[in-house]
């Protein structure tokens, strides 16, 4: 009987090798190389991103393998410029994959997550204008608000001689202007630099655990119940998550419903700017059928959980790179100099005022390039009957997917990629081809339909507080390099500065 007990397993481990190998030899994408082990198992995978480098580790396997690498038993990560077009571009029939299925609770579905391609158009079409380059006038005063007292905190370190860690100052600012856009009020991180609640180290928790887990996805309905249940574990940072999203939505709703007097006709009414959950508690009201709780809930939602690091990030390498290198911020400071002198650039300056500067839009898209918020390939599922890809069939099914990192460090389209040079994005205005595959392979917001949907909210929190930091102050790294994590976002864990006053404050 012992012996029964003991084979029965080794019975079953030794079939489920006997199967992996048979179909991996049966395969007609059995010769693309990659790691050997990674032909057998997703354990590799799961390892390298175990350790946070993979953006590194994936640009080191296409120098060592060419253009399509395994990572998988059925993961492909590819490096051709037209599967870009072809796989990510509007109307594509590659639906996201199962690894996104780890990013949302297991009985429902959000926006970033969807893999159901026509509902994910469909909720885009009746938000994207929340998220428009127009509706951005309207955002400004919270971004004005919460750049201001970033400011202030910058000012308070540079009086005190204290150190600071950029990296998470820049995820407060970005938590309370996401805050204040999507609930009309601050969360307050800028108050005193506190993860109140803990509501960053929640997210954190989210996106290692959403990364891993997505690699074995068949395991996240297992897993969530019991780990949402305890405070430490990924699910129960999701938990949380949640509860402080709908709380949040709760108190905003609650608060619309307090009758307010009709304002006499003659009377002024301010301009106060609309938040996010206002206009769709509007649009709800009007058509509850298109715009409905959950629709509420999940905006909301998608909001917190990725306005906050995607544009911390983005913030911390602009300004990284301007550090390291002094005649990039010097050719930076003279154009908003120029540009203040000629009454081009208001106190504090506009989001259109910002977009006329040439060189300051060169600086920003060149970071983005050096070091994207995302660090793993976006992975995507060949649609049934297959299609040609880097000049080989991928049956239907098979996965595959572009890292950002990978696109944006390649030296046929970016000559000299690991060098921060904004110039090169000028030079290639006078070369409309080269510009347009340089802008092909550009992608830290994604691509296409998938497209995040928060790009120009994100855009426009740089723009507003970049010049400021610039002209105001002087940094000093503590140290020449910083270190990242990655797990789905590439994030500096010691960007650490001193910070120094430029110009006195006016009077």
């Amino acid at each position: 009987m012992h012996t029964q007990l003991i084979l029965l397993p080794l019975l079953l481990l030794t079939i489920q090798i006997i199967l992996r190998i048979t179909k991996f030899l049966t395969s007609p994408l059995r010769n693309i190389p990659g790691p050997f082990w990674a032909r057998f198992s997703n354990l590799w995978y799961f390892n390298r991103l175990r350790q946070g480098q993979f953006e590194h580790d994936n640009i080191k396997l296409h120098k060592q393998y060419g253009p399509i690498v395994r990572v998988g038993p059925n993961h492909y990560s590819i490096s051709d410029a037209a599967t870009i077009k072809n796989v990510y571009g509007t109307g594509s029939k590659f639906a996201k994959s199962a690894w996104y299925d780890g990013w949302k609770h297991p009985a429902q579905w959000t926006v970033f997550a969807d893999r159901d391609i026509k509902r994910h158009a469909d909720t885009r079409k009746r938000f994207t204008g929340l998220y428009s380059m127009s509706s951005l006038v309207n955002y400004e005063p919270f971004v004005d608000h919460c750049a201001e007292l970033f400011i202030t905190r910058l000012n308070e370190f540079a009086d005190h001689g204290e150190t600071l860690n950029m990296g998470h100052w820049f995820q407060c600012y970005a938590f309370d202007v996401i805050g204040n856009i999507t609930f009309g009020e601050r969360f307050g991180f800028l108050d005193r630099g506190h993860d109140i609640d803990g509501t960053i180290a929640a997210l954190q928790k989210v996106v290692i655990y959403s990364t891993l887990v997505g690699i074995f996805p068949e395991w996240h309905p297992r897993l969530f119940k019991p780990l949402s249940k305890l405070k430490w574990s990924g699910a129960g940072g999701r938990a949380y998550i949640s509860k402080f999203v709908q709380d949040k939505i709760s108190a905003h709703d609650q608060k619309a419903q307090i009758q307010t007097p009709e304002p006499e006709k003659n009377e002024p009414q301010s301009e106060q700017p609309q938040d996010f959950v206002d206009k769709l508690m509007q649009a709800r009201q009007k058509d509850p059928k298109k715009v409905t709780d959950y629709h509420l809930f999940i905006m909301g939602q998608s909001n917190v959980t990725a306005g906050s690091d995607t544009t911390a990030i983005s913030l911390s390498t602009i300004m990284w790179h301007l550090m390291q290198y002094p005649e990039v911020l010097h050719k930076l400071r003279q154009e908003i100099e120029e540009f203040t002198a000629q009454g081009m650039c208001s106190s504090p300056i506009t989001f259109k005022e910002s977009q006329e500067m040439p060189y300051f839009q060169a600086v920003m898209k060149e970071a983005l390039r050096m070091h994207a918020a995302t660090g793993l390939p976006m992975w995507r599922t060949v649609p049934d009957g297959g299609a040609e890809i880097g000049g080989r069939f991928f049956p239907g099914g098979s996965v595959v997917g572009v890292n950002t990192w990978v696109a944006h460090y390649d030296e046929s389209v970016f000559v000299d990629a690991g060098v921060f040079k904004p110039e090169r994005w000028i030079e290639a205005e006078s070369r409309p081809e080269r510009l347009r595959v340089m802008n092909q392979m550009y992608m830290p917001f994604g691509l296409g339909s998938r497209t995040c949907l928060g790009k120009h909210i994100s855009i426009l929190e740089m723009s507003k507080l970049i010049p400021r930091l610039v002209q105001e102050f002087d940094f000093t790294p503590l140290r020449k390099t910083w270190r990242t994590e990655n797990f789905w976002f590439v994030k500096p864990v010691d960007f650490e500065v001193r910070v120094k006053r430029r110009v006195s404050p006016a009077v």
